[in-house]
């Protein structure tokens, strides 16, 4: 045997035999997974072996991380998905086929509309709107082909909320799967197993790792429908970065400390916010004026860090400038649910009636800083419009 030959062989079973019992898990790479023995390999063939067979096959970091968040959701089975996005088309995927009608509550995620209308209509599923605030009224809307209802509550741009175990009732009847994006309140504030649904999805870019450096999403499903997305899931062979694995799974032992900061400081600028001589409305479902309040209450067991506000005017894009550019703490970016306090503006289109159409919605991440310091940089902000 060849010297270099030799000293790889024997490094690789020197390495094989070392652990070390360290408080995170070790972060595994690769594409190859060595079998032990002929046997085991054909094991692979005849669907008889329970071990991991290749890189694409879920490697340890994403497999310990899916049983952190099935056990967290209470659910019977959890993939991870490479983004947020990816974990909505996956789950819709799953349960669509062409001929089929999806049913969408009008405050879902955007982008993933976009993909229901254009992707999903490509290959044969017609997609309709509900209204972001529908509850048992949805049996209007069902048609004899709808497979799915699309979930979103509360959603994240204008917070109305469904009224989940209306919608499922009426789902169940109708033999058609609901799924749920629970980004916003994630498993700790509201369990949607409980009220009825059979999938739910989360963006983990937001509060689960909770540091703003991470893409990653998961799908959920309870016993009904776990084996049909366990079955996609390996057909497609989605797996998610090792890497970004064990960084949400960091994220995740943090969780519950940083949710409970983060919605209390987002309650007292909420609240701070409905007094503010400029603010029309504060859409937050904590709050006793949200419209769906009752429903918040009723279902949820906390809020989180992310709400909206609209102005009583509507100012110039120019004028909006003024007061959106004079802070310094609230910076302008995308996504939410990181320690850093993030603000968009924009109008919202929807397909159904809207409380809030042709109004600027101002939607504030309230992070991790003194909540003090953002009031006051909220307060000398919407100064900048006072004095106009």
């Amino acid at each position: 045997m060849h010297e270099e030959t030799r000293i790889n062989s024997t490094l690789w079973t020197e390495l094989d035999n070392t652990s070390a019992n360290t408080v995170n898990p070790p972060l595994y790479r690769g594409s190859t997974v060595l079998f032990k023995n002929y046997t085991e390999m054909c094991d692979v063939d005849r669907h008889q072996f329970s071990g991991i067979t290749y890189g694409t096959d879920r490697l340890p970091t994403q497999r310990q991380f899916e049983e952190a968040m099935r056990r967290l959701e209470g659910a019977a089975l959890t993939r991870i998905c490479p983004s947020g996005i990816d974990a909505i088309r996956t789950a819709l995927m799953t349960f669509l086929k062409a001929g089929d009608h999806l049913l969408v509550c009008d405050n879902a995620y955007m982008t993933g509309q976009h993909f229901c209308s254009t992707v999903l209509k490509k290959f044969g599923v017609e997609t309709t709107a509900a209204p972001a605030n529908v509850a048992g009224d949805i049996e209007k809307y069902i048609r004899p082909n709808t497979a799915a209802i699309l979930l979103e509550s509360p959603g994240s741009i204008t917070m109305e909320l469904q009224d989940i175990p209306a919608v499922c009732a009426v789902a169940r009847k109708h033999d058609i799967v609901t799924l749920i994006d629970n980004t916003w309140a994630t498993p700790f504030y509201l369990n949607p197993f409980t009220l009825g649904v059979d999938i739910t999805i989360h963006s983990l870019t937001k509060y689960i790792c909770g540091y703003s450096d991470v893409l990653a999403g998961s799908v959920s499903a309870n016993a009904e429908h776990a084996e049909t997305l366990d079955d996609f899931y390996k057909t497609m062979e989605i797996y998610a970065p090792a890497e970004d694995c064990a960084l949400a799974l960091r994220g995740l032992h943090t969780l519950e400390v940083r949710l409970s900061r983060h919605a209390e400081s987002a309650l007292q600028i909420a609240r701070w916010l409905e007094t503010h001589p400029l603010v029309e409305n504060v859409l937050h479902p904590a709050l006793e004026s949200h419209p769906e309040h009752r429903l918040w209450k009723r279902d949820f067991t906390g809020s989180t860090g992310l709400f909206a506000f609209t102005l009583k005017s509507e100012y110039k894009e120019e004028d909006l400038a003024t007061f959106i550019d004079h802070l310094q703490l609230f910076h302008l970016g995308y996504s939410w649910g990181g320690y850093k306090s993030l603000l968009t503006a924009a109008k919202v289109n929807r397909q159904t009636n809207s409380r809030y159409t042709g109004k600027t919605i101002i939607r504030l991440s309230i992070g991790l800083e003194n909540v003090d310091d953002l009031q006051q940089d909220l307060e000398a902000g919407l100064a900048q419009l006072q004095n106009m």
